[in-house]
């Protein structure tokens, strides 16, 4: 029996008053969604992260069965992976935002309005050295940045300096050592030193002063997370003895799959946007079970419309989604399990902990009628951890 793992990311939410009091999914039509979960079991899974607010990596880690606290994963080494750095094991790689702050260094804006063009900014800031610490910048989508610092006595127990959504009006955070090892402290201290120079050299940019003058948000700052070293992870095929492929638009879930083994399955517009093809995407999944054992599909922009407030553009979104995939109601022989690796609150702007409606379809049913947070509350499989999420796939599956 194969298995479809459908991730809509941020699918999950809190009620709306616009919607009448229900989330961008329970409002939307969703006629296949609500078959899978009819003739299938549903439940809801409570999110796990070790940081306040559920990160992306971390929660497709414990959606695959993968435990965060023995494991230091970070958004560094996916990003600048993905934006094309070969990482050393030396080295220590940092996921950058290029953000607004005011003459305070106060954050205004986290994203710098969603700036698309970066290669200049970048441009002026590469090879900037250190303390014998050399920085290597490349883009890795819209306002991301893959940094990677390379040099001795580096660590990346080291704090966030994105303050995250907690934080705007306030002024951006010191970079802080984890721990008192003397590495962490020097590495703060190198990052520290670097932000500040990149900082003096982005506000005096010409394609800033451009956008100044147009009365777009400047990208004058960087703000830097997810601070992590290579490290080795058992594959998926060696945890499951399951042969896995994705089929994904953004950077960083494609680098989840191959830092699991999984292959990477080519979907021409597969964006990661609401342009994305949704239904090539979905074709190619398809296509892909008679191959693999498991076919972990990604669709990312509810995520980004519920982090930019448009719960009207994410309840379309989702009804967009849930037409493109009817051609999976025809499969057979295979589990098909849909979810979320967190939830995205419209309201709140960011990623929340508001648990993930999940369903599985394929091998039994359960009294749910429709797919929706408060419908998925009374499945079969009740509430369950995210990290549980695999195992009882694989005990429907017989596996």
């Amino acid at each position: 029996m194969k298995i479809l793992f459908l991730v809509i990311d941020g699918l999950g939410d809190k009620p709306i008053p616009q919607l009448k009091n229900k989330t961008p999914l329970e409002s939307a039509e969703t006629p296949n969604l609500d078959y899978l979960a009819e003739k299938g079991v549903c439940g809801l899974m409570e999110s796990f992260s070790t940081t306040t607010i559920p990160t992306s990596e971390e929660s497709h880690f414990s959606l695959f069965g993968y435990n965060t606290k023995d494991l230091r994963i970070g958004r560094g080494i996916f990003t600048a992976r993905g934006a094309g750095i070969k990482l050393r094991k030396e080295d220590v790689a940092l996921r950058g935002n290029f953000g607004t702050v005011d003459k305070k260094l106060n954050m205004i804006d986290r994203r710098a309005g969603r700036i698309k063009k970066t290669k200049p900014l970048i441009k002026s800031l590469e090879g900037m050295t250190i303390n014998n610490v050399k920085f290597f910048l490349k883009p890795a989508g819209e306002h991301r940045i893959g940094i990677v610092m390379r040099g001795k006595n580096l660590s990346s127990k080291i704090s966030d300096g994105d303050p995250h959504y907690s934080s705007l009006g306030k002024k951006v955070k010191e970079i802080v050592p984890l721990d008192k090892n003397s590495k962490s402290f020097f590495t703060a201290k190198v990052l520290n030193e670097f932000l500040k120079k990149a900082h003096q050299i982005l506000k005096e940019h010409p394609l800033n002063k451009k956008r100044k003058k147009k009365g777009l948000p400047v990208a004058n700052y960087i703000l830097t997370r997810g601070a992590s070293s290579l490290q080795k992870i058992p594959s998926f095929k060696k945890k499951y003895n399951l042969k896995a492929c994705c089929v994904a638009g953004k950077i960083l879930y494609k680098q989840i799959a191959l830092v699991l083994g999984m292959k990477l399955i080519k979907v021409k517009g597969a964006n990661g946007f609401i342009s994305t093809n949704l239904k090539g995407k979905t074709k190619a999944a398809i296509k892909a079970l008679k191959k693999y054992d498991f076919v972990f599909l990604h669709i990312k922009a509810t995520d980004s419309l519920a982090e930019d407030g448009n719960f009207l553009g994410k309840r379309k979104f989702i009804e967009k989604i849930d037409k493109n995939i009817k051609p999976l109601l025809r499969l057979k022989n295979s589990l098909i399990v849909v979810t979320a690796d967190h939830s995205t609150c419209c309201s709140l702007k960011r990623h929340c902990k508001e648990p993930i409606p999940f369903l599985i379809y394929g091998k039994g049913e359960d009294s749910v009628l429709k797919f929706s947070e408060k419908d998925c509350k009374k499945g079969k499989l009740g509430l369950i951890k995210q990290i549980d999420l695999m195992g009882n796939i694989l005990k429907l599956k017989g596996h």
